[in-house]
């Protein structure tokens, strides 16, 4: 086992590392920007070592200073959290050649299944159902208008190298495709440095549900269940829970077969999402695989008793996986904190914490590095914090989601907390009847 791992990370999931890390006996190196000085992450981990300004290329991005700093600690390991360079191949290929575990899959693997198009040939290699759509880059606008004949109206354009729905354009008829791609083009490019963009038929009255898989050094994989994560705005997920109000046992089974048959396709190792459109019929596609743990693995864990952080650790320490197939045998429901206005088109709201009290009581999980007097940097996402509350049914884990949205005051900045507390009121979304347009037609009432 390592006797030491540095977060390359900040926030929240820094300090939830930090503390499996605690439990498991694993001294911890927290690294942090001059903006992040003050928080939790640095106060709790048992070292910590500054990397840089507050710009995440200066800081999170950068590898040489993340490097540097477990070689003077002596860390034999990095677990990335997720975002910044929990994805990044030549990261986990330095640390490879630097002899410094990275926790997570190897550079061959995230390579794999970073590019979305690669990724999509492999798992039609292995049998696993894929949306219909071009067999690669759209080379031109005439080549692009061809493939969208063949494939069918409506489509929509996606940067290959893409994420939270950068380089992604929606296309009805074929007098919309020139600007549309010429639009993603410029979008992704922007974004990842890469222009390249392809065309998937445009599922209509999807929903969004991702299987969770561990996978070890050894060629065993195993799923841990499903989250619905269908809850989203502009692509950005706002709402998960498990198990999905959509969702059968013959759906789970036929889902979470082809989840292992495409982490087993690439002998995938680490904990990682399968994830998966589903459309109305409950025929379900391939969308892509995240090979890092998830903003919402809380919510799995809560469902089925299991430290997915801790099996992380382990699997790269060599260890076997312990698990086997998993059934939710609770209902868990996760809201995304963040700083934002919602009255103002969920404007960021950095800045001082005034006033913060967090709730509690039984069923209410709060994962959080916030607290009275912290102050909200700019430079990064702005989440904030997410609760989870776990019950029996679906509907005690809504009623005590309400609950504890009650409970939660922060004073000093504006939050999501409004839009958290009208939502678990809506009708539709206590029935489960929603999809992946639902905030498109979501009113939320004023103040």
């Amino acid at each position: 086992m390592f006797k030491k791992i540095l977060i390359a990370n900040r926030g929240e999931i820094a300090l939830r590392i930090i503390r499996t890390c605690k439990e498991m006996g694993i001294k911890t190196v927290a690294v942090y920007s001059t903006a992040d000085k003050e928080s939790l992450h640095v106060r709790f981990a048992d070292e910590a070592v500054c990397i840089g300004k507050p710009a995440g290329k200066d800081s999170y991005l950068n590898i040489p200073n993340i490097m540097a700093a477990a070689e003077i600690t002596n860390a034999d390991a990095i677990h990335p959290g997720y975002g910044f360079l929990a994805e990044n191949a030549k990261f986990s290929e330095i640390c490879q050649q630097y002899k410094i575990k990275f926790i997570g899959p190897t550079p061959d693997m995230i390579r794999r299944m970073g590019d979305k198009i690669t990724a999509k040939e492999t798992m039609i290699k292995a049998g696993v159902p894929c949306i219909p759509g071009s067999g690669g880059l759209v080379e031109s606008v005439e080549d692009g208008i061809k493939q969208c004949k063949e494939v069918g109206y409506p489509v929509i354009i996606k940067a290959t190298a893409g994420g939270g729905g950068k380089g992604m354009r929606i296309v009805w008829e074929e007098s919309e495709f020139e600007k549309a791609m010429t639009t993603a083009q410029t979008e992704a490019g922007a974004a990842f440095g890469n222009a390249g963009v392809y065309i998937e038929k445009y599922i209509e009255e999807p929903r969004h549900i991702e299987i969770q898989v561990a996978g070890d050094q050894y060629g065993k994989v195993c799923h841990l269940s499903e989250r619905d994560c269908s809850i989203q705005r502009r692509h950005q997920k706002l709402v998960e829970e498990s198990p999905s109000p959509f969702m059968d046992d013959d759906l789970r089974k036929r889902m979470g077969e082809a989840a292992c048959k495409a982490a087993g396709a690439i002998n995938y190792e680490s904990v990682g999402t399968i994830e998966f459109l589903v459309d109305k019929h409950k025929n379900f596609y391939f969308m892509e695989m995240n090979t890092r743990i998830q903003v919402e693995h809380g919510v799995t864990e809560e469902v089925i008793n299991y430290d997915l952080i801790k099996e992380q650790i382990k699997i790269a320490a060599g260890i076997p996986i312990s698990g086997d197939n998993y059934t939710p045998q609770m209902h868990a429901i996760e809201c995304r904190i963040n700083a934002e206005d919602v009255y103002n088109d969920f404007r960021p709201c950095p800045g001082k914490i005034t006033v913060l009290h967090t709730p509690g009581g039984h069923g209410v999980r709060i994962d959080s590095h916030i607290y009275a007097g912290y102050t909200i940097p700019p430079y990064y996402d702005s989440m904030i914090a997410k609760i989870i509350t776990i019950a029996q049914t679906r509907e005690e884990a809504i009623n005590t989601m309400e609950r504890a949205l009650s409970e939660f005051v922060i004073e000093g900045v504006k939050t999501t907390i409004p839009f958290h507390q009208q939502l678990m009121k809506n009708e539709d979304f206590r029935k489960g009847n929603f999809t992946t347009k639902f905030m498109e037609s979501f009113v939320l009432d004023k103040p």
